[in-house]
């Protein structure tokens, strides 16, 4: 039975102190193949990774990691894992290239989630992207309401991009700042503006209940119409 804080178990796993030397070495050569691996793949920002560059990303860092501090692991083996890696990135890029139809089903493809200042609830079903999050994407944009947003786009690389109307454009929409979106109700108090927070249809409601027009939700929170500031 192994007792508990055996310093030379615990450091260096019982080989010798030189194995430290042989550590620095893999580990440089690793880090210079990876580093070639790299640059032969391209150059491309990291929110801009596709899920099949992040996937390669992460094989990378797997076949780097081990040989660098695994003595029963060879660095030759490693590195034609790289070269398989990069020869199968090289082929796939290839492949979107030639194939639209292979491109979508690698990279994915851009998607309209508010179209005209509503929600494309089509697309919000297919999409994985929680209502919270999406919100929390067009805060940062300085968005308050949808009625700003004509359209906004999820690109393949995970980001959203935003197309806003002019000021004098910009109408009634469903708030998105949490102190108002938490205000929603089935009971509508007042005549006036509101928009359902399921799809974002906006319109003039009579007090008392009400069911969408477009996804026949039942859930309403008072519109608002202030412009955009930058």
């Amino acid at each position: 039975m192994k007792e508990i804080f055996e310093w030379d178990r615990l450091l260096f796993n019982n080989l010798p102190e030189s194995f430290v030397l042989e550590v620095i070495f893999r580990s440089t050569i690793m880090f210079i193949v990876l580093l070639l691996t790299l640059k032969l793949a391209g150059k491309r920002g990291v929110k801009q990774l596709s899920i099949f560059e992040t996937v390669i990303i992460i094989a990378l860092g797997s076949a780097a990691g081990d040989p660098m501090f695994y003595e029963d692991i060879g660095i030759i083996p490693a590195a034609v894992v790289f070269i398989v890696i990069i020869i199968l990135y090289r082929s796939v890029t290839w492949l979107t290239g030639k194939s639209k139809r292979f491109e979508e089903f690698i990279e994915g493809k851009t998607e309209c989630l508010i179209n005209d200042g509503k929600f494309s609830v089509s697309t919000f079903k297919k999409e994985s992207l929680a209502q919270d999050e999406f919100f929390s994407e067009l805060r940062i944009k300085s968005i308050e309401h949808l009625g700003q947003v004509k359209h906004a786009f999820i690109e393949t690389s995970g980001e959203v991009s935003v197309f806003y109307y002019a000021d004098k454009e910009v109408g009634y929409g469903l708030p998105i700042l949490p102190a108002l979106f938490g205000k929603k109700s089935k009971i509508i108090p007042n005549d006036g503006m509101y928009s359902c927070t399921f799809c974002g249809n906006t319109t003039e409601q009579k007090a008392g209940t009400a069911q969408c027009s477009v996804c026949k939700k039942e859930e309403w929170v008072e519109s608002i119409n202030t412009l955009r500031i930058t």
